[in-house]
């Protein structure tokens, strides 16, 4: 399997309750556009009590959240925010903190070198991990699949968001454990009908130490 430059991956953890939000959500359509990157929104749902209930939220993506930071014991869990390769924090808004972050994070991660692909073929999905160049270091970790909608955009009736209508770019639909990567190359057949049922265009693949952990491959679909 041939290996390119791995991408960075960011998620954004955002909330259509947030005021401080939309700056984020419209900087990571950026991100997406520019295609260097895999960026992906996680709606969360803590802020359905301040008046309006998020359409997209997931309480899994605000466990995910909350799990990045039990990993880097911080505590730290807020709106907008970005976590970069799984490693770092930054406010989802400041994009040179985030570019930092990319930096400084993907420095860290070139001794991981794992190269992963998905693909369709017919109704299967396929998902490919092969095993890490000759002098990477070996690295075991969870495959998460990612089902992705490339854009939602929503009337705010509610909240503090109240009147705007607001575009979401790249949002995580579903977010699943798909299986475990040892170190060794390992292929996973999905069926593809079953995974279109969320509404999704798509999907994102990430291989990543841990269940919140340093993120070490990601390979995307963006099309069924």
């Amino acid at each position: 399997m041939e290996m390119g430059p791995p991408k960075p991956v960011i998620e954004l953890f955002t909330s259509q309750g947030c005021d401080s939000c939309p700056p984020a959500d419209a900087l990571l359509g950026k991100y997406v556009a520019r295609g260097d990157v895999v960026a992906l929104s996680f709606p969360v749902d803590y802020w359905d009590y301040l008046g309006w209930r998020d359409t997209l939220a997931s309480p899994k993506y605000s466990n995910r959240q909350r799990a990045y930071a039990r990993a880097r014991r911080d505590g730290e869990v807020y709106t907008p925010q970005v976590v970069v390769n799984g490693i770092a924090h930054v406010v989802g808004s400041n994009m040179g903190a985030i570019e930092r972050a990319m930096r400084q994070t993907q420095r860290s991660m070139n001794s991981y070198q794992v190269p992963l692909k998905v693909w369709a073929e017919g109704n299967e999905l396929i998902i490919e991990a092969g095993a890490p160049p000759e002098g990477a270091k070996k690295v075991s970790g969870t495959i998460w699949l990612a089902l992705i909608k490339k854009e939602a955009s929503v009337a705010i009736k509610r909240g503090e968001n109240r009147g705007k209508q607001i575009t979401y770019h790249n949002v995580v639909r579903d977010l699943t454990p798909i299986g475990r990567y040892s170190g060794k190359p390992v292929t996973l057949t999905l069926p593809k009908r079953d995974l279109m049922r969320y509404g999704a265009d798509g999907c994102t693949v990430l291989l990543q130490m841990d269940d919140a952990g340093p993120i070490i491959a990601a390979a995307e679909m963006k099309d069924w």
